[in-house]
């Protein structure tokens, strides 16, 4: 589906004086565009900023005390963490550190079967293994109830968090977050594993040297899986833990590399975040978290391998689940289309596995440009996860939705929930509900693009200098460009026939572009076609020479005015769902004969893809809109002489040896009369 670029726009005198920091022009055009308006701001942004003392954070002295309190007198500590990347990551380096220093020490990581955090049955579990003091990463801050139980217990409790706290902490030796309201810190950012970082030099009197060291890679690693903003002190951990990570003496960490294919190369968060950390993550999802912690703890070198690929086998089971469960989505969809023009999708099934259907509403917001909500059921029980974009939080939907829900959080962007299988129906009318309320224009998905490229922004000199402004991740995004108006002179097959490269003729310049993952035969554009393309650059090093590479992320026929795109294709969708429109609407929503016979060349022409037809009508036909468009392709699958294809928006043409009657269409008909009845 087609999200909205929004271009940004960068101010000349503020680019002139960033550029006076010796950056290239192309990254202080990137810098302004993001709101770095002054040469202060740039210098702080880019610089690696040190970490900060670790006693700056609240709790953090009584935490130390507390654990040094434990070692000396030889009680016997329990870390809990959590079965995600940061939790796993977080455990591991505590205790590693505690077990070098000659601690009485366990681990307790919660299957994701017993839920987030700590609960009383893994306590009474742990109080059976004589455990002393507690101290939990990643989790506890909301543990409110079960703190209380386990000072009833007896046993000491030391919180490392760095979630968001309710308001009241929990009873405990020490609460370290920086999230505390009373927290003085400066940076609130960290990860779980980021704050243990913090607890461990704490520990060594504030020193990092040997910390950094030897956790780094670790510290690197769960930042990037937690997606927490990747700026100051987090960029400093993430580009100079990565470093550590290539020549890491983690038997594990090295023997995941290897399994990875990534033993021996040059490491990005990128790389990190799509090919390393799905596989950490995926053994809490689809066996046990033990796995993962194992691995990073091995010193074994066979047996780590082993693991490895343990890890591998689990996220292969992963992503056979999705497709599992994706093919079932797109059933539904075929089954019931009109659930793709709702402003929000709420998608529900049995037994789908909880380790991925948040994963699942992620690749369907990217699919459908629509907030999305996914919910399984078994015996009664129904739980769910939401993700969203800019203009719609999930957080504040869950909230109009309370009644029904028995508990749920989350922020702008995710959540989770969980309700009654007989309260499905409603909470799904209570959030089409919400989504209406806040009216048409708030849910568009968008792409922000740092920059409309010229011919003179794709010098080596200019695109070396991006490189100042990794490591990438969130709210740091690597920079995207956009080349508008390129006309296509040559398509060439790469990788056998799997991806191809453009020769683009723009501004006056000849341009070479990769396109991956689609063949010659699949793109959408003839030679001497114009396109507008959304693009990454890079410097390719090959036998000592460099050249710039650019790569398309996504492209378009040029031609498509947005603005009215959107609007037109909201229309459409609130008319299919008997949403009341301005009257207006009706009558510009109706095709005329020489629409609908262009309409149906132009689908024949683009092999059914739907964006590339309506940009082609666009040029034939300035006053066509794609509601008008989605009337017409509703039409001729009505009259049996095109094919739908809801979940990949495709339309199909069919065969047709016979002439058929287009203008007594019902769709045509009550479209009609809609529009009569609004001109009376």
């Amino acid at each position: 589906m087609m999200k909205k670029w929004v271009v940004g726009h960068s101010e000349p005198d503020a680019v002139n004086r960033i550029s006076e920091l010796g950056v290239s022009r192309l990254c202080a055009e990137v810098l302004s565009a993001r709101g770095i308006d002054n040469a202060e701001k740039a210098s702080q942004f880019i610089s690696e900023c040190a970490l900060s003392d670790p006693f700056e954070l609240a709790g953090m002295q009584r935490a130390v005390d507390a654990i040094n309190e434990a070692v000396y007198e030889e009680k016997i500590i329990c870390i809990y963490g959590d079965y995600d990347c940061d939790g796993i990551a977080a455990t591991a380096m505590l205790y590693l550190y505690l077990e070098c220093i000659g601690a009485q020490i366990f681990t307790y990581i919660p299957e994701r079967s017993e839920g987030y955090g700590i609960n009383k049955a893994a306590v009474d579990k742990i109080s059976d293994m004589g455990a002393q003091l507690i101290i939990t990463v990643d989790n506890g801050i909301s543990a409110i109830d079960e703190a209380e139980y386990i000072s009833s217990l007896g046993i000491d409790l030391v919180v490392t968090d760095h979630h968001q706290p309710s308001g009241e902490l929990p009873v405990a030796r020490a609460v370290v977050n920086p999230h505390r309201a009373d927290c003085p810190s400066t940076f609130k950012q960290l990860c779980g594993a980021g704050v243990v970082l913090k607890l461990i030099a704490a520990m060594e009197g504030g020193d990092y040297d040997m910390v950094f060291g030897q956790f780094g890679d670790l510290a690197a690693i769960a930042t990037i899986a937690d997606i927490v903003d990747i700026c100051s002190e987090n960029r400093y951990i993430v580009k100079n833990g990565l470093e550590i990570l290539e020549n890491t003496e983690n038997i594990g960490l090295a023997a995941l590399l290897e399994a990875c294919s990534l033993a021996g190369k040059k490491l990005d968060s990128n790389t990190i975040g799509f090919m390393l950390t799905p596989k950490i993550n995926a053994a809490g999802r689809f066996a046990s978290p033990k796995i993962a912690l194992d691995l990073i703890l091995c010193d074994d070198e066979d047996e780590a391998l082993e693991l490895a690929y343990m890890l591998v086998e689990c996220n292969n089971s992963r992503r056979l689940s999705e497709s599992e469960i994706m093919a079932q989505i797109d059933a539904q969809i075929a089954e019931n289309p009109q659930l793709l023009c709702q402003r929000v999708l709420v998608i529900s099934g049995e037994n789908w596995h909880m380790g991925v259907i948040g994963i699942i509403c992620a690749r369907l917001v990217e699919r459908y440009s629509k907030p999305c909500f996914v919910i399984s059921s078994e015996d009664g029980e129904a739980r769910g996860s939401a993700r969203s974009f800019e203009g719609f939080s999930i957080f504040k939907c869950l909230d109009y939705c309370a009644d029904v829900l028995t508990n749920y959080g989350g922020h702008l962007g995710a959540g989770g929930f969980s309700l009654k299988t007989q309260d499905i129906e409603k909470f799904e009318k209570l959030v089409l509900e919400y989504a209406t309320s806040l009216g048409s224009a708030a849910i568009i998905s968008q792409v922000k693009v740092d920059k409309l490229l010229r011919k003179d922004d794709f010098g080596i000199n200019n695109v070396t200098g991006l490189h100042m402004l990794a490591p990438f991740g969130m709210s740091n995004p690597e920079p995207v460009f956009l080349i508008a108006g390129a006309r296509v002179d040559a398509v060439t097959p790469l990788g056998g026939a799997k991806h191809c490269k453009l020769t683009l003729y723009y501004d006056n310049t000849r341009v070479y572009a990769l396109l991956f993952r689609v063949s010659s035969e699949k793109f959408k554009a003839h030679i001497g076609e114009k396109i507008d393309a959304l693009v990454t650059l890079e410097i390719n090093e090959w036998n000592g020479r460099s050249d710039v590479s650019v790569k398309i992320k996504d492209y378009r026929i040029s031609g498509i005015n947005q603005q009215k795109y959107f609007v037109a294709k909201q229309a459409y969708e609130d008319y299919i769902c008997d949403i009341e429109l301005d009257k207006a609407y009706y009558g510009r929503m109706i095709p005329s004969k020489a629409e609908l016979r262009e309409s149906y060349k132009q689908l024949y022409v683009a092999k059914g893809d739907m964006d590339t037809a309506f940009a082609r009508l666009c040029r034939i036909m300035p006053d066509m809109n794609y509601c008008k468009f989605r009337i017409a392709v509703d039409i001729f699958c009505e009259k049996g002489i095109a094919e739908f294809d809801y979940a990949g928006n495709f339309c199909n043409i069919l065969p047709c040896d016979s002439k058929v009657d287009i203008l007594s269409s019902k769709v045509l008909y009550d479209i009609n009369s809609k529009a009569q009845a609004a001109a009376r």
